[in-house]
């Protein structure tokens, strides 16, 4: 009789666990979606957005100036990285997620109250650029928490295939704005668009982001955290500590969010512009061959993140870049040719090369500090190389274009940051059997 009460206590233990786990993941997935839905849509409205906000007497120079507007998202990254990484590293990982799921629902519902530049003048485009500021501060700590969340939850031999799972949802914001604007300008006249269409993405970021704070409340901290806690070990000062005794971690993490941002704000941040405004395919053409390429990188980052599992990061990180750099300019080449389906083609190159990189980098920066400083760390890096890589990606991709009339330039630029970080990578020490929990975070230095 015991014997049979006790298996079943551990029975309803393990299925209370698994249980718990789904949560977490489901938690993250949601959380990953709402938040870069909110922040990404911004850039598949780029075209009206600089129409209404900014004085039409030059288009390029307004969508120039609306990309920079969207550049200026990224400024604040770094300080949201030090400001949340040091939270959430000191009061939990959770309750720092809350937090930031909330900020960028609120700021994207700003951007769809706004009055045009015709309503209020300057104060149009100043007021879109403090509600950049607060979504950009909010993803700053999104994307590291979200991770470092579901990896200190996972089991040691999945946490490749569950952050690459969850993190891969990143992917589909896009392609949902890009359809949602699709289907907008298709079924609105264009004078019902430019009045008040347009918002409607913008406004969906509110309810979207209650629905993600609301399961964020549904689920435990994590244990890692919960173990520094209970060891008395949580870091006062994390980031002061990390910058001390984790200099070169946090290059290594740097360079991996180098290429990773770069990668993913070119196909989401930047290429349905190059299609429609260099290649001059129509805007339909552009966001349907987006929205497949991203589907592409989707299913990719969740093959790349299994497969670090089994055979290591290091390995399939080396296998992206190494793959990138050789179709970086072909796949470019394909798109460029004006058609559908080789824009298709050409994006998908692009996709596949850039998920598998996604994959495992999203545990690959993780492992490589220790629970107490974990969150900080890897923010602020994270974060620092996303401003200066993924923020820009869109302004100097237009930028390149203008000034040299070569339309590889964008390619040209991301095959020499591929090649670069490849040579940091072949670096880093291979970490997917490591523990997340360090000496140091069960024992005071």
């Amino acid at each position: 009789m015991t014997i049979e009460i006790h298996a079943g206590a551990v029975s309803q233990s393990r299925a209370e666990a698994q249980s718990g786990l789904r949560r977490v993941l489901t938690s993250a997935a949601i959380g990953q979606f709402v938040e870069w839905y909110d922040f990404v849509v911004y850039a598949y409205s780029a075209a009206i957005i600089a129409k209404l906000f900014f004085p039409n007497t030059d288009p390029t120079a307004a969508l120039l100036a609306t990309f920079a507007i969207y550049a200026v998202g990224f400024v604040m990254r770094p300080l949201g990285g030090f400001v949340f990484g040091s939270l959430g590293d000191r009061i939990g990982r959770r309750r720092v997620l809350s937090m930031v799921i909330l900020m960028m629902g609120a700021a994207t519902l700003g951007i769809g109250l706004l009055p045009t530049y015709s309503q209020i003048g300057l104060l149009a485009p100043i007021l879109l650029v403090v509600c950049r500021l607060v979504q950009g501060m909010s993803a700053a700590g999104e994307t590291v928490g979200s991770n470092a969340f579901v990896a200190e939850h996972a089991p040691s031999e999945r946490r490749g295939l569950y952050v690459g799972f969850t993190y891969s949802f990143a992917n589909l914001p896009p392609i949902v704005a890009a359809l949602l604007v699709l289907l907008l300008t298709n079924v609105l006249s264009g004078d019902a668009y430019a009045s008040w269409g347009w918002r409607i993405p913008f406004l969906l970021g509110g309810p979207l982001a209650l629905v993600g704070l609301y399961i964020r409340h549904k689920v435990d901290e994590s244990p890692a955290f919960k173990a520094t806690q209970a060891a008395r070990n949580v870091a006062t000062s994390p980031l002061r500590d990390a910058v001390r005794s984790q200099k070169q971690a946090m290059g290594f993490s740097f360079a991996l969010a180098a290429f990773s941002s770069l990668g993913f704000y070119t196909l989401a941040g930047y290429f349905v512009s190059y299609l429609v405004g260099t290649v001059g395919l129509n805007s339909n053409a552009a966001l349907i061959s987006n929205s497949v390429a991203l589907f592409v990188a989707f299913v990719t980052m969740i093959i790349g993140g299994y497969l670090s599992d089994r055979l290591g990061r290091k390995r399939i990180l080396l296998t992206g870049l190494i793959l990138n750099a050789v179709t970086c300019i072909p796949a470019y080449l394909i798109a460029a040719q004006g058609s559908l389906a080789t824009a298709i083609l050409g994006q998908s190159l692009l996709a596949f090369s850039c998920g598998l990189f996604w994959g495992p980098v999203g545990i690959a920066l993780l492992e490589l500090f220790p629970t107490r400083t974990r969150y900080s760390a890897s923010a602020i890096s994270y974060n620092l190389a996303y401003t200066i890589f993924g923020g820009t990606a869109p302004l100097i991709g237009t930028w390149l274009v203008l000034q040299s009339g070569n339309k590889l330039a964008p390619a040209i630029y991301m095959c020499a940051v591929s090649v670069a970080v490849l040579l940091v990578v072949m670096r880093i020490p291979e970490t997917y059997r490591s523990s997340l929990i360090h000496d140091e975070d069960l024992r005071r230095a």
